[in-house]
């Protein structure tokens, strides 16, 4: 019951769903990306991840990662796939042609590494911040460190942390207390000590780069007096004869999931490192990194999702137990339970959840790479409002979606889901730390609406639910269904907006709800696109059931989110004697 990618569904969503083909072919930096080459890389990623990942599963978590005087070995056979992945040239599948990649569209990496989190989350961990690794060093490295580092880290050949959190500093990284010495040879000293560092020591690669945040002596409190520095594991060979620098792991965590990960706890003694970027300006340098990480923290929900119903479905077609309700088949003493309504249900809620979550990610990766490379100013501007507005609502809602979800499965297992032998109680535990790292579910949904929709008044958000209603005919019954819900998505943002001047905490209680209130707004989009599309699938009925089961079974949650919004919103309106927002008609005309 390995997890097997289905490359043919990545291909229907991106070729018929997403036009990915002709998005991309405006991009003079992604002239290459023909169909062909697209469909060849998915069937060999798709190969890979179920041939060479997958099978290292279930042993990876029952094995799990040995400490031993500061050293850490991973379970068996995670090197070797490790090895055979970065020679094969996976890590460098988005990076620039002159630093030693492919070039390639970041979508493709974006469906790779959610097969990859779907098929072994525990090995995936280990290259999972590359690219933002990449990224950071790109954009905010000297030349020196970029001559150094960039080709192996573009490569994979040698991997990268990100060492931001420590015991007293998790969320708010203004309490930072590591420090960085300048040295009189330009490097720094850097002493203090980081927790829940994925990574930060393991066999899988000879050299690990740690990106880490620290504050040098005369840098002020708060964010703003933190710097970023690059400090290997070991230092270069020109310069330090190949040293081991004085990074430290001092223990590796016990976890409820992810046990082929090895979360360290990491000590800087006096480490060497070199300044990323300018002085004070560390967290600029750094959110390069979070951003990527957390659109790939997004697809993880996805793919770990997607795994657990391919168990679920798996197991509910061989299992036999009560009769069907219905018709009796009076040869049968029993039916297969995936006959049974509650379970049909689970089945097609999680498989709505995934289809149409797949559609939002992949078109974030597209816009990703349209805000990089698109000649026109507004249309790189359009993709990058889509990105800032778009990647806190799939980090949050899928992340959520995949452990609770998850939890929905291993349901259709009855007592047999909660026992080891089937697996589906790994997804469960391996899941849960998604909705926690690169920024917690939580401060998603207050960046989403305190920092990016209120401020100016949700017109950001107008503008991008303008978008989505371009492609909607109102004359369609399911599409004048989703104006209906974008016009009143606009209309609970301008009676937030309203109240929250009277309540300044109004927001924060409710930013929650607001980013699910999106999410499925977002999601009834993508179930549009996918009902276009769907005449031109090998399966039509399949694709077709999931978004029927998105709008009978996910979809009347919108409504219970904005009716918290709105009596939230009321009631801080009514005690600061104001009169809220008249409401606009509930017509396709206002969405």
């Amino acid at each position: 019951m390995d997890y097997r990618p289905h490359a043919d569904d990545a291909r229907f969503l991106l070729m018929e769903v997403l036009d990915a083909p002709a998005q991309l072919a405006a991009l003079p930096a992604m002239a290459d990306a023909d169909p062909a080459l697209m469909a060849q890389v998915l069937d060999e990623a798709g190969k890979f991840v179920g041939e060479v990942v997958a099978p290292l599963n279930a042993a990876g978590d029952a094995t799990g990662c040995t400490f031993n005087a500061g050293g850490v070995a991973t379970p068996p056979g995670f090197r070797d796939a490790y090895q055979a992945f970065w020679r094969a040239g996976w890590p460098a599948l988005a990076c620039a042609p002159q630093d030693g990649g492919q070039g390639l569209p970041w979508v493709l990496e974006g469906v790779l590494y959610e097969w990859l989190s779907a098929a072994n989350h525990g090995w995936t961990m280990a290259p999972g911040l590359l690219h933002g690794a990449y990224e950071c060093l790109k954009h905010h490295g000297s030349a020196d460190l970029k001559q150094r580092y960039l080709a192996k880290i573009a490569s994979g050949e040698w991997l990268a942390t990100m060492c931001l959190t420590e015991p007293h500093a998790g969320s708010d990284l203004g309490l930072v207390r590591t420090r960085a010495v300048a040295q009189a040879d330009g490097s720094y000293h850097l002493n203090g000590s980081k927790i829940f560092i994925s990574g930060g020591e393991h066999d899988l690669t000879d050299n690990i780069i740690h990106l880490v945040l620290a504050r040098l002596p005369d840098a002020p409190p708060g964010p703003k007096g933190l710097s970023l520095f690059l400090a290997p594991k070991v230092l270069p060979h020109d310069t330090h004869g190949g040293a081991r620098n004085a990074v430290h792991c001092e223990r590796i965590e016990e976890k409820m999931g992810l046990h082929g990960s090895p979360t360290c706890a990491m000590r800087f003694d006096g480490a060497t490192g070199w300044l990323i970027g300018e002085p004070g300006r560390g967290l600029n340098a750094m959110f390069v990194m979070m951003n990527a990480a957390r659109l790939h923290v997004a697809l993880q929900g996805v793919g770990l999702l997607d795994a657990a119903w391919q168990k679920a479905d798996a197991y509910a077609r061989e299992r036999t137990q009560m009769r069907v309700p219905g018709p009796r088949d009076a040869a049968k003493a029993a039916d297969e339970i995936i006959g049974h309504p509650a379970i049909q249900r689970i089945l097609d809620t999680e498989r709505a959840w995934v289809d149409c979550a797949r559609v939002l990610a992949y078109r974030t990766g597209l816009e990703l790479d349209i805000a990089r490379h698109h000649p026109d100013e507004k249309r790189r501007a359009s993709a990058q409002r889509w990105c800032s507005l778009v990647t806190p609502v799939l980090k949050a809602a899928c992340t959520e979606q995949a452990f609770h979800g998850a939890s929905d499965c291993l349901q259709v297992f009855g007592g047999h889901g909660y026992i080891r032998e089937w697996g589906i109680e790994q997804i469960v535990r391996d899941s849960r730390v998604a909705m926690i790292y690169e920024g917690t579910n939580e401060i998603q949904a207050i960046d989403l609406l305190v920092r990016k929709v209120l401020p100016d008044g949700g017109a950001a958000l107008a503008a991008l639910l303008l978008d989505l209603r371009h492609d909607l005919d109102a004359a369609v019954p399911e599409h004048a269904e989703v104006l209906r819900r974008l016009a009143e998505l606009r209309y609970a943002t301008t009676q937030l907006a309203h109240a929250a001047q009277a309540d300044a905490q109004l927001p924060y209680w409710v930013a929650g709800d607001y980013l699910r209130a999106v999410a499925l707004a977002l999601l009834a989009w993508a179930a549009t696109r996918i009902d276009a599309a769907a005449p031109r699938a090998a399966q039509p009925a399949r694709w077709q059931r999931a978004t029927q089961a998105l709008r009978r079974w996910v979809m009347p949650e919108f409504s219970l989110r904005l009716g918290l919004i709105k009596d939230s919103a009321d009631k801080a309106a009514m005690l600061a004697g104001q009169t809220a927002p008249a409401a606009p008609a509930a017509t396709p005309a206002n969405a």
